[in-house]
């Protein structure tokens, strides 16, 4: 049977293949027979490979090379240009080159913020005129911030405070880049591929530097000698609002805000951030002040206007007035800082009556009053309790005592005849800024012309490809200025009563300085719930007769009899106009 079966196997063999097989191969492949015990090693089976374990690697295969095919396909077609630039960048480094920040300059020429060299080739310092009374007004910046391998998050200069601020976009430029050719090994080939950079434009204030200095050294040695708190000061042209010096004290230090690099460094910002005279507090745009007297100019001419009082008609001061209590109880007395017996309008502002001015704002016996509701009318008018759009930033705006202020301030919110009195003197709730002031008494001097302060005089650039749009921009801006059509006759006894004001018998004789011919009001106005302490004011122009230049400061927070810092602080820098600045008052 096996014998039969082995011939079988040779004739299909040689069936196939044509030749003859070899009798030992023959009798090789019977011990791998069924039967055989093949856990015991006795032989073994060979099985042909399954047509699923062929098909399968081969899929795979295909699957790969589809897989692979198509991320070339990604990265040579569709986005080609993107892995071409990175491809280039692993070749090309790019350094941004920051472009030089605009310099500063007073209206004069004198730097007032300038760049300086420092350790890195990218970055140079800011360092600001070191005369004092600057910081506020021009402010400090924040550094363009970067990892240590360069790579920036914050590539711009920016402003944080004052005309660094305001100014940002005429100040900043376009920063450049510096591209280096490297080779694998990361050395640089060549540094020949350069965008150039383009410096910001340089930007001229109004302000006069020199002035500026006198009238912040002034406010400091008032401060320190009659125990004020504060102080601050403006000066500005009251033909177009260019203000000549904006200053406040205390003052924080701009260039250690913008150069701080250590813990002592940052020591000193905190105990002026926890200063509590408020340093930080630009005051001339920030600060609001009850106002007291030197709102009597525009009373006056309110009553004038409205033909409450003419100017030739006397009120008798005799020291106070009694409004008797309708109720029984005890009577109300509005005292006057001294009887000064009859006097008109002019007088009444040359000698700062308050009992006159209570007649004409409130009215008493026969004297018919203005009334709450005209004297917020004429506030108004004169810009208070509104914005001036000064080119400073955080401007706030005043208040105007009202009925409807009361009724929202006060549990108790009825409105008294002693409101209207203390408001026609400029105390109660009024509160004013002092550029809303100096802005007021401007309007006085010119005639009535509102002019808006501003702080910038001009732009300029020594790039050949600094931006023209925007140099354009700032140099061709128009300063509003709006004419109140002020009746010129009820003006004129205004300016005649603040120009007896410094003279022999006014409030104030000690500003009469000869060349500047000034006009002033002054005022004291009594703060805190027990009126132990006052703010001193000063306001006024020059020269009278042809009016130029307005002047307004206000000392913080003084000792009760302390009433006339304001003018101890001004007349210091008035005759120091008068001596050095021959060009203020031709």
């Amino acid at each position: 049977m096996v014998k039969n079966y082995f011939k079988r196997i040779l004739r299909k063999i040689n069936k196939k293949k044509g030749k003859e097989i070899d009798p030992e191969d023959i009798f090789l492949d019977s011990s791998n027979l069924a039967g055989l015990d093949m856990d015991r090693m006795e032989g073994s089976i060979d099985r042909p490979i399954s047509k699923s374990a062929e098909i399968v690697p081969f899929i795979f295969l295909i699957f790969i090379f589809i897989l692979f095919t198509a991320r070339l396909f990604n990265l040579e077609v569709l986005n080609f240009d993107t892995y071409k630039e990175k491809a280039d960048n692993n070749r090309y480094n790019t350094d941004l080159i920051l472009a030089n920040r605009g310099e500063i300059f007073d209206r004069n020429g004198k730097v007032l913020a300038s760049n300086i060299s420092a350790s890195s080739s990218y970055i140079f310092k800011r360092e600001y005129i070191s005369d004092p009374g600057f910081s506020n007004l021009l402010g400090y910046i924040s550094y363009p911030k970067a990892d240590n391998l360069k790579n920036y998050w914050q590539d711009d200069y920016i402003g944080k405070d004052g005309v660094e601020l305001i100014y940002q976009k005429l100040l900043t430029g376009i920063n450049g880049k510096k591209i280096a050719e490297k080779d694998v090994k990361a050395s640089v080939e060549s540094e020949n591929i350069i965008v150039k950079p383009v410096s910001g434009a340089n930007l001229n204030l109004s302000i006069d530097a020199e002035l500026q200095k006198s009238l912040f050294n002034s406010i400091r040695d008032v401060v320190n000698t009659r125990e004020y708190v504060s102080g601050t000061g403006i000066i500005m042209d009251v033909t177009n609002g260019e203000i000549l010096a904006i200053t406040t004290f205390p003052q924080y230090d701009n260039n250690l805000m913008t150069n701080a690099t250590g813990t002592l460094d940052n020591q000193k910002i905190v105990a002026s951030l926890k200063d509590k005279r408020t340093p930080f507090l630009n005051r001339p745009v920030k600060g609001l002040f009850t106002p007291g007297s030197v709102v009597k100019p525009f009373m006056a001419y309110a009553a004038l206007n409205e033909k409450v009082i003419s100017p030739e008609k006397n009120i008798l001061s005799t020291g106070k007035i009694v409004i008797k209590n309708r109720y029984g109880g005890a009577d109300t007395v509005f005292k006057d800082w001294k009887a000064h017996g009859y006097i008109n309008v002019v007088r009444a502002i040359a000698e700062s009556s308050d009992e006159y001015f209570y007649q004409v704002g409130g009215g008493y016996a026969d004297q018919t009053g203005l009334g709450i509701a005209r004297i917020d009318t004429y506030a108004r008018l004169f810009g208070f309790a509104s914005t001036t759009n000064i080119d400073l930033p955080g401007e706030v705006v005043g208040v105007i005592p009202t009925p409807d202020w009361k009724r929202i301030n006060f549990v108790d919110g009825d409105w008294f005849l002693g409101d209207t009195y203390h408001t026609s003197i400029g105390q109660y709730g009024f509160q004013v800024t002092p550029v809303e002031l100096i802005r007021y008494v401007a309007c006085l001097a010119n005639g009535g012309k509102m002019v808006t302060p501003h702080v910038f005089l001009s732009a300029s650039s020594s790039d050949p490809f600094a931006e023209a749009d925007v140099l354009n921009e700032y140099n061709n801006k128009v300063w509003p200025m709006t004419d109140l059509n002020l009746n010129q006759s009820a003006l004129k006894y205004v300016k005649e009563g603040m120009r007896e004001v410094v003279m022999p018998g006014g409030t104030e004789p000690m500003l009469e300085i000869p060349s500047l011919k000034i006009a002033a009001k002054s005022g004291t106005a009594e703060i805190g719930v027990v009126k132990g302490r006052v703010n001193s004011l000063i306001t006024g122009y020059f020269p009278y007769d042809n009016p130029k230049y307005a002047f307004t400061v206000i000392m913080e927070n003084g000792k009760i009899g302390n009433s006339s810092g304001a003018v101890q602080a001004v007349q210091p820098v008035l005759n120091y106009i008068a001596a050095h600045k021959e060009q203020y008052i031709k």
